[in-house]
């Protein structure tokens, strides 16, 4: 309730700060029903591992909503950006950027992903690893897993794992176990997605960790949602 009150304020400082601060414009008005969903939004990425699934059709306030409430939470929020030529591999230098932010450098992150950046459908496949095990698949080439690995070693003995033969097979899969164990606690995946046709409840089926992974919130009023589950 507190923090509902605190958005409810037309001068609410983080209103301000957050657009002073975004690249993006979060100038928007916040209806009735908005501090209820900012404050659900909160909660989830505060929770340890916490994603989101928002489900409403465009203009509901998905996105601006999520950006102000990773602003209130202090974390830092980051979307990729859409531009011509933007492939998988563009996709994953962007992933490779959020993973070194999570568990190298320590910072709370968030990850907000909509439908319309699904350029192919493999986006969505590293997304569902992300949320189930924190791993995508051939991410890191040798060299940059090196250093990945290198910047990781010293909190892991800050931690007091021991660091026997840093040539070990198990050594190094530790030390990686270790730095995705961070990246799983400080990055917080929030996706926004349409209901509307058949894609969604495809997405779902095909990538299940969209749902069994995440608190889902619906951005639609309660009567159509079983509409938008069940049409033909």
């Amino acid at each position: 309730m507190q923090e509902i009150e605190l958005v409810k304020s037309p001068e609410n400082r983080y209103l301000k700060t957050c657009s002073a601060s975004s690249s993006q414009s979060t100038e928007f008005l916040i209806p009735d029903l908005h501090p209820e969903l900012l404050s659900g939004i909160a909660r989830m990425i505060r929770q340890e591992r916490g994603n989101a699934l928002l489900v409403g059709v465009g203009g509901t306030g998905k996105q601006s909503l999520t950006r102000l409430a990773a602003h209130i939470c202090g974390y830092k929020c980051l979307q990729i950006e859409l531009s011509r030529g933007y492939n998988y591999d563009c996709f994953h230098e962007d992933l490779r950027k959020l993973y070194k932010l999570a568990g190298v450098e320590d910072r709370n992150m968030v990850f907000l992903f909509t439908d319309t950046q699904i350029v192919v459908e493999e986006f969505l496949e590293d997304i569902n690893n992300i949320l189930n095990s924190g791993e995508v698949p051939n991410l890191f080439e040798k060299d940059e897993l090196e250093q990945v690995l290198a910047a990781t070693r010293p909190r892991v003995k800050e931690v007091g794992i021991s660091e026997g033969n840093r040539d070990e097979v198990g050594h190094v899969r530790m030390v990686f176990q270790y730095f995705i164990s961070r990246v799983r606690q400080k990055l917080h995946i929030v996706l926004c997605m349409s209901p509307v046709g058949e894609a969604f409840r495809s997405r779902c089926r095909m990538f299940p960790s969209l749902v069994n992974c995440c608190t889902i919130d619906w951005f639609v009023q309660v009567g159509d949602i079983t509409g938008y589950l069940f049409e033909k």
